[in-house]
């Protein structure tokens, strides 16, 4: 009995692996549908070595991410009040994107705290809750934190859509005079048009041009907020990628990698620790 379990938990991680590789390669195949056709030079070369190199740097790393993101949401399911957390010093809430949860920061809130970034806490964020419903969450987070460690403002980082998130509260929600440092990585600033395949309802919201995106864009910069909006040129889930860029705000664009691979790699996470002690470097 003990040999079949173990068959069938081999089985379905390997339909997972075998799954998230097809996704990846799937959303490639659309962004370079979708970067042809704005670049029509690129056609001839579609098929060259440097070419395909670029893709398998990009496809094989994305996929598995992907597929260790996935695997870990179970351990992330469960709501963990923050612990051994150190009063007066601004803690830094990091906020996930849809269809994962707080568990797919492991990496990155090991990293942080390694650069010796204090009082790194995480929350859950729900696909199956209006955009309203997660921000709602997110200012009573905020104002438990406040209150807990006794400071006036938190930082704020958000991968894909808990960046709109954390936007929408600074905002729209009146939240701006409660967080210093606002970070997003990968955010679909503008949506993206994948979001038509999204099975949960917060996906309307992600679709360029929707009634959300356009009050959240249209909102005047909050005041006293530094935002630093990292993102990918290779981004394979915001489409076009130039849905991730912000009229205001710091920009730092990265390159030859995916929309999950921000919450792994190194590049991304020296960012973050950049934008988070930008203050304290001037």
């Amino acid at each position: 009995m003990i040999y079949l379990f173990l068959w069938i938990v081999l089985a379905a991680n390997l339909i997972l692996l075998l799954s998230c590789f097809f996704i990846v390669l799937l959303s490639y195949c659309i962004y370079w549908y979708e970067y042809s056709n704005n670049h029509p030079e690129a056609y001839d070369q579609r098929f060259s070595w440097r070419n395909l190199k670029l893709a398998a740097i990009l496809i094989v790393p994305e996929a598995l991410l992907d597929y260790l993101t996935i695997i870990a949401i179970p351990f992330g399911i469960r709501r963990y009040k923050a612990t051994n957390l150190k009063r007066g010093t601004p803690p830094t809430l990091l906020l996930n994107g849809l269809f994962v949860n707080q568990s797919c920061w492991f990496w990155f809130k090991r990293q942080l705290q390694q650069r010796g970034v204090g009082n790194v806490v995480t929350m859950n964020l729900s696909a199956w809750h209006s955009e309203e419903a997660l921000t709602e969450l997110v200012a009573k987070q905020v104002d438990e934190l406040r209150h807990q460690l006794g400071v006036h403002t938190v930082n704020l980082v958000g991968h894909s859509f808990g960046g709109i998130i954390a936007r929408n509260y600074v905002q729209l929600r009146g939240g701006e005079s409660k967080v210093e440092r606002l970070i997003c990585l990968g955010s679909p600033q503008h949506g993206s048009k994948l979001a038509p395949f999204s099975f949960a309802p917060t996906g309307k919201v992600l679709i360029p041009g929707s009634d959300f995106l356009r009050r959240l864009n249209s909102a005047p910069q909050p005041a006293g907020v530094t935002l630093t909006n990292i993102h990918t040129a290779k981004d394979n889930m915001v489409l076009p990628n130039s849905h991730t860029l912000l009229p205001w705000g710091h920009s730092v664009e990265l390159d030859n990698m995916g929309h999950t691979s921000l919450l792994y790699r190194q590049s991304a996470i020296d960012a973050t620790v950049a934008a988070l002690k930008y203050r304290e470097l001037q």
